[in-house]
């Protein structure tokens, strides 16, 4: 193992990357804020119980994925594998609880104990949003739409939105009762974490991505159609909000999402480019039960990996409106000349101006190759025969041309 390597499924984030992790993010705020919604920072780590009671005590996030540890105290804690519990947990001091609307997006890492693999790491990074306090189709469409608005702005094309169901807690009798009566027929041929699924959690059956367990998947029953009335009429109503407002989807009868806070609508945004793991968001309706609390919190969001955005927009090819930092570049013959760039360096800077310098004792040809590396725009050079004459010699980098200029015209001719 090498010692300056990060661990397995971390990676490290350089300058030259920062800038499309900040479009990403500059995106979001500029997105989301046109639909009413303020940024929100919770811990990194919350007490393990949040997760546990929101997520689902047999869900397999809190099951085998997890990274749990005690503090001084003996308490558990958790690093959060996801957004939405820590965020409804701190919701809870709102009015968001008492049926107001609250609407938060947030933008940090999170940790899952995964198998690493392309575009899915143990510290991975989320953007995501969370409606609070009411609940109605309209609300659930607005949220996808937004959602595909955003992907717009981030030049991301070639993606499918998946809708789906996942019911009341009214629903869930009849429709558990009819997928184990159809899969323990099949569960002999399927996967080992299927087998487990069947008494655990049969709703994760239908999520499985093994080979070997989608002839089955495939074939099993349509729960929407087990539903009440009530609610394939709040999906229908969802559905003919999406075609109203000119946003297309389709609807994927075995979308269920693997985590046991979801009613109502649930959805996924896939992409092609991604390979065989190609979600790149996904949420829905959800009510979590907060510890704490004898309250249900009521909401609709999403939560998208950062990491498998920024493979989308690769594979869309997009041309992101990033421009490069474009720097003057000061030269000095001198220690005299050094002071004098030093200061006026930091003259520039107030300003606004973004200025470099080897503040090394360097050769002019030393520090002309370091301005060309740099890939600068304009050098200023000065010595002490430019100091007592009070000019600078100005050399463009793009055209090579240069030229004798007074020091009291360095802000008119150089900017």
């Amino acid at each position: 193992m090498s010692s300056y390597l990060p661990p397995p499924g971390t990676s490290d984030i350089f300058p030259e990357e920062i800038p499309r992790w900040n479009y990403v993010q500059n995106t979001a705020e500029k997105v989301f804020s046109l639909y009413g919604y303020g940024e929100i920072r919770t811990p990194i780590f919350e007490y393990s119980e949040v997760f546990k009671k929101s997520i689902g005590a047999e869900t397999e996030i809190v099951q085998k994925e997890m990274y749990s540890f005690e503090d001084r105290g003996g308490r558990e804690l958790t690093l959060r594998p996801e957004g939405t519990a820590g965020v409804m947990r701190a919701l809870m001091k709102t009015e968001a609880p008492n049926g107001v609307e609250t609407k938060v997006f947030y933008f940090g890492p999170m940790f899952r104990g995964e198998r690493p693999a392309a575009g899915r790491k143990r510290q991975f990074h989320q953007v995501g949003t969370e409606n609070v306090g009411k609940i109605s189709p309209e609300h659930d469409a607005e949220c996808m739409a937004m959602i595909m608005h955003y992907l717009s702005e981030l030049k991301i094309v070639g993606s499918r939105l998946l809708v789906n169901t996942r019911g009341t807690t009214e629903d869930l009798g009849p429709a558990e009762k009819a997928l184990r009566e159809y899969f323990i027929k099949h569960i002999s041929t399927m996967c080992n974490d299927c087998k487990e699924r069947l008494n655990k959690n049969i709703w994760r059956i239908l999520d499985c991505k093994s080979e070997q367990c989608q002839g089955a998947v495939n074939n099993s029953p349509d729960i929407k159609s087990l539903f009440t009335k009530e609610t394939q009429n709040y999906f229908e109503k969802v559905a003919n909000t999406l075609d109203f407002m000119g946003i297309p989807f389709e609807i994927d009868p075995r979308l269920v999402r693997g985590l046991d806070y979801y009613q109502h609508t649930v959805f996924e945004v896939t992409h092609t480019g991604l390979g065989g793991q190609n979600s790149i968001l996904g949420g829905g309706r959800y009510a979590i039960k907060v510890p704490g609390s004898s309250k249900n919190l009521l909401g609709v969001g999403f939560a998208a990996g950062v990491e498998r955005l920024l493979m989308a927009q690769d594979a869309s090819n997009a041309v992101l409106p990033i421009t490069k930092q474009d720097y003057i570049f000061l030269v000095s013959l001198g220690s005299s000349a050094k002071l004098q760039n030093l200061k006026l360096a930091a003259e520039m800077r107030k300003k606004g101006i973004p200025v470099l310098m080897d503040l090394e004792d360097k050769s002019m040809k030393a520090q002309m190759r370091s301005a060309d590396r740099l890939s600068v725009s304009k050098v200023l050079i000065r010595g002490d025969d430019e100091l007592s004459k009070g000019i600078f010699v100005l050399k463009d980098m793009k055209t090579g041309n240069q030229e004798t200029i007074k020091e009291t015209e360095v802000f008119s001719k150089v900017f």
